[in-house]
């Protein structure tokens, strides 16, 4: 990436997280906590900003990536907040299930139950959504 401030790639950060996460999770706080407030400057700058905006993988791709890691880590909230973005990425029902059977392999049967159930809620609460 060429050389931008920081306030440019949080700009390009913010952009890219509302459209992965959608408008609904990424509606801004109009007095949030100093915590808040930081930790989105972290994420929008060097997260999204930064990493997200490489030209080396496509979205759906690091979608599938961060939920074979969050279910690994058994990151559950960041989990089912990624599997909405996974499916705004394009990502299909058929590839979430063979990315977290693989996960499964590697991380423990456990995981792969878990993230099914998580998947298969957000899918479904998606899916009745759309329906509405």
């Amino acid at each position: 990436m060429p050389d931008i401030t920081s306030t440019e790639r949080r700009a390009i950060g913010a952009t890219i997280r509302k459209e992965v996460l959608g408008t609904s999770h990424t509606q801004r706080n109009a007095d949030p906590h100093l915590f808040d407030a930081v930790f989105l400057e972290f994420t929008e700058d060097f997260c999204w900003g930064n990493i997200w905006s490489r030209p080396g993988l496509t979205r759906s791709t690091r979608s599938m990536l961060n939920l074979a890691m969050l279910a690994s880590l058994g990151r559950w909230h960041e989990f089912e907040v990624h599997t909405r973005g996974a499916v705004n990425n394009g990502v299909t029902e058929e590839e979430i299930a063979e990315v977290l059977l693989q996960a499964g392999v590697y991380a423990g049967i456990p995981v792969a139950a878990e993230a099914l159930r998580r998947a298969k809620a957000v899918v479904l609460e998606l899916k009745a959504k759309a329906n509405a």
